[in-house]
């Protein structure tokens, strides 16, 4: 098996210039409207934004800024297959502009946006970003009743193109290998994460703090719960990369919009760590179901995995497979990624019967 990875330095609004290609999945993280760390970015791309800030005029920013994030849902209606799935993580802002603080709900205005254009909203995820507890206190702190309360989350909007799920021929091997354990069903399609923290990545502090890149583990999560093997999926938010490297390590084509070039470069250093990165991660799946088999209070389980010879809950589990990255070449039209399947179970998991 193998996939392919390219990137391509433009402006998401363009994506019809840039690309034709049909894609299953799109995960992406935008610039967060009226978040101070992205009023640059907004301004470069309408000036009228920088004005109605200086003059205090918050609705009308935060407006223009949604302006141009609906570009690029207009490009996303195009692309996604009929059934595919948007994954737009994003939080709301909380700012004061001209003396009055106010929240701006970032992600009902992109959920909106989303049904205008015939996407069927579906449950919203929420993760919880680790905080700092002794400074996280926004207004009169102990005194009521004029203090605020402290946003700890962002929310990751759920889309699907169209009124139908997608469709598969009968017993379609891509997708039932592309299966998850009974336990992680239960974990990662519970609406609140509370057990993802840092960001997962190798980025220095100047990279990360451009980037705002989310956790690895938030792309590595959704791919799985919405995408087969071999499908393609689109971040016109690229940043760093984080989405293309969750791709490769989920064996799913991938293409990255980014406008700017500059961080490409940690990019490529990232690379030669992505094969133990998958590795490592496939090892930790595995180990994790076989705990969970081991334990006392979680059975019965009436069926075996083909591949690994472990119990499992379902039918739906028993074609599961895992595959390791083998190799990452870098060739003119992208990142090519080789794999091989996963064979046995971590060598320090014990073996398990249906007796």
């Amino acid at each position: 098996m193998h996939t392919h990875h390219r990137v391509i330095v433009g402006d998401a609004r363009d994506l019809g210039v840039h690309c034709e290609d049909a894609v299953e999945l799109v995960v992406t993280s935008p610039p967060y409207p009226m978040i101070e760390l992205w009023d640059e970015t907004f301004a470069a791309l309408d000036p009228a934004i920088e004005d109605a800030l200086a003059a205090g005029r918050a609705t009308d920013a935060y407006d223009r800024m949604h302006d141009l994030l609906d570009v690029v849902w207009d490009e996303l209606a195009r692309m996604v297959v009929p059934g595919g799935i948007v994954c737009i993580n994003v939080g709301d802002a909380t700012r004061t502009v001209d003396g009055t603080f106010r929240r701006f709900p970032n992600h009902a205005r992109i959920t909106e946006a989303f049904r205008q254009r015939g996407f069927t909203p579906l449950p919203t995820l929420y993760w919880r970003k680790p905080t700092n507890a002794g400074t996280k206190f926004m207004g009169s702190g102990m005194l009521p009743p004029n203090a605020y309360v402290t946003q700890e989350h962002e929310h990751i909007l759920v889309l699907r193109q169209g009124t139908e799920p997608r469709t598969f021929r009968p017993n379609a091997t891509e997708r039932y290998e592309a299966a998850y354990f009974w336990e992680e069903r239960n974990e990662w399609f519970s609406d609140v994460w509370t057990d993802i923290t840092g960001t997962g990545q190798q980025l220095d502090a100047a990279g990360r703090d451009r980037s705002a890149a989310y956790p690895e583990m938030v792309p590595y999560r959704l791919i799985s719960m919405f995408s087969v093997y071999g499908d393609t999926v689109l971040d016109p938010f690229w940043g760093t990369g984080t989405t293309t490297v969750a791709a490769m390590m989920t064996g799913r084509h991938s293409i990255g919009v980014e406008l700017d070039e500059s961080v490409c470069d940690q990019f490529t250093q990232r690379l030669p760590g992505v094969i133990d990165q998958a590795a490592e991660r496939n090892r930790e799946r595995l180990a994790a179901h076989v705990r969970y088999v081991g334990r006392s209070d979680t059975g019965p389980f009436d069926h075996t995995a083909t591949h690994y010879s472990v119990p499992v809950k379902t039918r739906q589990e028993r074609e599961i497979r895992f595959y390791d990255i083998t190799s990452v070449a870098n060739e003119s039209t992208g990142h090519v990624v080789e794999y091989e399947p996963v064979t046995d179970l971590p060598d320090d998991a014990e073996s398990f019967s249906l007796e």
